[in-house]
C-alpha cells in the first residue's frame, strides 16, 4: 500500500522528469520500490537511458534490472517489439535464468499465444511448484480467454497450498459471483472473515451474497453482517445502511402469516435507525436526492 506521502513524492518526481528537470533514474527506482505501475512513463524514460550507451554503462549491475523493468512496462503498453528487444538482451546475459524465463512466458501471453505461454509456465512450475506468481498468471490467462471455470480450477489448486492468500480467496469469490454460484462465493467470504474479521469489506460482500441467495435464515444473517459492517465503519457505510432496510423489508414479506413468536421482533427498530441514518447522510451530502431516497424508503414500507 502506497502512503499519501509516497504518492506525493512520486508525482512530484514524475512532473520534474516530464518537464526535463532530471531525476529519471531516481524516478524509475522509486516506481520499482513502491511497486506501482506507471508503465507509459517507465517505458519512455527507461528507453531513454537504455538507448544511450553512456547512461546505460553508468548503471553498473542495475542495467539488467532496468531492462527487466522496461520489458514489463513495454508489455503493459503493448509495445511488444520493445519488450522483445529487452528480453533478448537479458537472454543473452542470463541464458539459464528462470527469472528471464518468466519474462519470455509473459511475452507469449501478451501476444495471445496462450498454448505456448501455458507450456512455458508449466515448465517453470516443474522447477519450482511453489512459485505463486506463475500460478496467478495461469489464473489471469484463463480469465483473459473467457474461461472462468478453468480460472476456478487453478485458484482451487492454488488455495490448497496457499490457504492464507486473501487476494486469491477474494478473486475466487468474485468469479463465483459472476457465475451466480452464490453458495460457493459465500464459503470464500466466510474464509476471509475468519482470517480478517475486522475488515468491513468482507462483511459487506458476505451480506450481499446472503441477501442474494435469499430465504428467511439467510436474510437474517445478511442483516447481521450489514450491521457488523456499519459497526466496523463507524456508521459510514451507506451501502450497508441500505442493506439493513432491504433485508428488513424482505424479512417482513416472508414473515407474513407466521406465528407471533416466529416473527422478527428486532426488525422495526433496526430498520428505523438505518432509515434515519440514511436520511441524515443524504441531507448532508446529497440534499437534491433526499426526495428520491424518501420515496425509495416508502416503497419498502419503512
Amino acid at each position: 500500500m502506497v502512503t499519501k506521502t509516497e504518492e506525493t513524492e512520486l508525482n512530484q518526481l514524475e512532473n520534474q522528469v516530464e518537464n526535463g528537470g532530471g531525476g529519471v533514474w531516481e524516478y524509475l527506482c522509486l516506481v520499482r520500490k513502491l511497486k506501482v505501475r506507471r508503465s507509459e512513463f517507465v517505458l519512455k524514460h527507461g528507453l531513454s537511458i537504455l538507448n544511450d550507451p553512456g547512461k546505460r554503462s553508468s548503471l553498473g549491475p542495475d542495467e539488467w534490472t532496468l531492462y527487466e523493468q522496461v520489458a514489463i512496462a513495454a508489455m503493459d503498453c503493448q509495445s511488444l517489439g520493445a519488450a522483445q528487444n529487452c528480453i533478448k538482451v537479458l537472454q543473452k546475459k542470463f541464458p539459464e535464468s528462470k527469472r528471464v524465463g518468466k519474462l519470455e512466458a509473459l511475452l507469449l501471453e501478451a501476444k495471445g499465444m496462450w498454448e505456448e505461454a501455458e507450456k512455458a509456465y508449466s515448465i517453470l512450475l516443474e522447477d519450482n511448484p511453489l512459485d505463486q506468481v506463475i500460478h496467478k498468471r495461469k489464473v489471469a490467462m484463463a480469465k483473459a480467454q473467457g474461461k472462468p471455470s478453468l480460472a476456478i480450477e487453478h485458484l482451487n489448486k492454488y488455495l490448497e497450498v496457499f490457504m492464507a492468500d486473501h487476494d486469491a480467496w477474494r478473486e475466487l469469490a468474485e468469479i463465483y459471483v459472476s457465475l451466480q454460484m452464490y453458495k460457493q462465493a459465500a464459503f470464500c467470504y466466510e474464509e476471509l472473515i475468519l482470517s480478517q474479521p475486522t475488515l468491513p469489506l468482507y462483511h459487506l460482500a458476505y451480506a450481499e451474497v446472503l441477501y442474494t441467495i435469499g430465504g428467511h435464515e439467510n436474510l437474517i444473517a445478511a442483516r447481521k453482517y450489514y450491521a457488523s459492517t456499519i459497526d466496523l465503519t463507524g456508521g459510514k457505510s451507506t451501502r450497508a445502511l441500505f442493506g439493513i432496510c432491504l433485508c428488513g423489508s424482505a424479512i417482513a414479506q416472508l414473515s407474513k402469516g407466521r406465528n407471533k413468536e416466529d416473527k422478527d421482533m428486532a426488525a422495526p427498530e433496526l430498520q428505523s435507525l438505518a432509515a434515519t441514518a440514511l436520511e441524515k447522510e443524504y441531507k448532508q451530502k446529497a440534499p437534491a436526492k433526499l426526495n428520491l431516497l424518501s420515496s425509495a424508503l416508502r416503497s419498502l414500507k419503512l
